[in-house]
């Protein structure tokens, strides 16, 4: 089912869009915990260390495929709102042939280079094996994570937000009975947690992309859509590259976060490991609202209407708060809980360090909501440079004063630098919207009119 966001009631038009993919986040979530809690559970706390040392990594790869999902997503967006469906069927060609292609080379760039990375970042010899093996498994799968992206992103910018969740949950559950039969069953280790991913997430990105190509093909257009087009690779690029370079500097910050993290022993790794985890799923579950808003404000752009976009921004902000309230009540106030989820309360060390970084992050869920929704908007329109300067400030802020605020304070101090790259960040994400860069010149007198 594809969904007009150009007409009707903003906020109900994303509330409806929305709440799947807010699904759509949490079994994800589960499928990328499940890794940790059963490793953690079952094969001890170096496997758990040993999946989490290699997560940075792992994220610099994931954060190709989420730019690639993006900037394809706002075009074929554009395109869909606009109505032009003979260049969106060009566009979602377009984008499955780059992205594949993206994907072998990053496939064989990380077979070479992935491990290494492990080295330079210090791993500690008692998990360094694992690190690796697990590392190695998870980029010989990047095409699967790859094709499942951008078909989610091509069903969410044709306004379908339900039909990727119904593959997540497959795949989610796929992933959690293989965990605990290769793990629990078979003994495997980390070995088993890595195969489950790749078998799982395998499946899902097949099923996914045969099912995407059926239902743009199914669309009536004028024109018939072309195998592959240069200049709409080049329109995709405009808004693909500013993403993969955004989400690959903030892969790229966590690998010296890593680093730091790393010097500390692998039982402050273990701890981290399983509170960044949570962390990420409150985040993602922003991120999705942020997504919902971009197509939102994609189509809407498209269509000519920028005027409805500020509706829009004012419900996606009332609902990134609403999500950022019980984050923040049980990271805070049950921080011990949760973990055990991943480790023992044995683990003391381990238990104190990821205690003290959901206490320190999470009070500061607002801020980071306020500036993923303003991102949303950035985004949708197209307003990359004002995006990208309000995302490397984040980044920026936070590596160097984990630097400065460890040397004092020790791993205390790297959780505290997170807190102040979102403050300033959010503040910069607000200025450019309410100044109204974002809007494209041709809409500005007509959008003062009517707003």
């Amino acid at each position: 089912m594809t969904t007009d966001m150009t007409k009707g009631r903003p906020a109900g038009i994303l509330v409806r869009f929305t709440l799947p993919m807010l699904l759509s986040v949490a079994f994800q979530q589960l499928y990328n915990i499940s890794d940790s809690v059963i490793a953690g559970k079952f094969a001890g706390e170096d496997a758990l260390a040993a999946v989490g040392a290699s997560f940075p990594v792992t994220m610099i790869f994931m954060a190709f495929a989420l730019g690639c999902n993006i900037g394809c997503s706002v075009v074929i967006s554009q395109l869909f709102g606009a109505g032009d469906l003979g260049n969106m069927k060009t566009a979602v060609n377009t984008s499955i042939l780059s992205v594949g292609g993206l994907s072998l080379l990053l496939t064989i760039l990380g077979s070479f280079f992935g491990v290494p990375i492990l080295a330079v970042l210090g791993t500690p010899s008692n998990i360094f094996g694992d690190s690796a093996l697990y590392l190695n498994v998870y980029t010989w799968g990047l095409p699967f994570l790859f094709l499942y992206n951008i078909a989610s992103g091509i069903f969410t910018a044709l306004g379908d937000s339900r039909t990727p969740l119904y593959f997540l949950i497959a795949s989610s559950l796929g992933n959690i009975g293989l965990d605990l039969l290769f793990v629990a069953v078979f003994h495997m280790g980390v070995a088993g947690v890595a195969w489950a991913t790749f078998l799982a997430q395998g499946a899902a990105s097949v099923f996914a992309l045969v099912a995407v190509l059926r239902r743009v093909r199914r669309m009536e257009s004028k024109e018939p859509g072309r195998l592959f087009s240069f200049s709409v690779f080049r329109k995709i690029a405009v808004i693909a590259v500013p993403s993969i370079l955004q989400q690959s500097f903030i892969s790229v910050g966590n690998l010296f976060i890593q680093n730091l993290v790393n010097g500390f022993g692998s039982s402050v790794i273990a701890g981290y490991s399983a509170a960044v985890k949570l962390n990420t799923f409150a985040l993602t579950s922003f991120t999705a609202l942020s997504n919902s808003l971009s197509s939102f404000t994609a189509q809407n752009i498209g269509a000519g209407k920028p005027e409805r976009v500020k509706r829009g921004f004012r419900s996606g902000l009332i609902m990134a708060l609403l999500v950022a309230l019980p984050f923040t009540a049980v990271y805070c106030f049950l921080s011990s809980g949760v973990l055990t989820l991943f480790m023992d309360t044995a683990s003391v060390q381990a238990m104190q360090a990821g205690t003290d970084f959901l206490r320190i992050v999470t009070p500061f869920y607002l801020f980071i909501a306020v500036k993923l929704m303003a991102d949303g908007i950035l985004r949708g329109a197209g307003a990359m440079k004002c995006f990208m300067v309000a995302t490397f400030t984040d980044l920026v802020l936070r590596v160097v004063l984990a630097y400065l605020f460890s040397a004092e304070q020790g791993a205390r101090g790297i959780w505290m630098s997170w807190p102040a790259g979102w403050v300033i960040a959010s503040v910069l994400s607000c200025v450019f919207y309410f100044t109204g860069v974002w809007i494209p010149k041709r809409f500005r007198i007509s959008f003062r009119q009517k707003t």
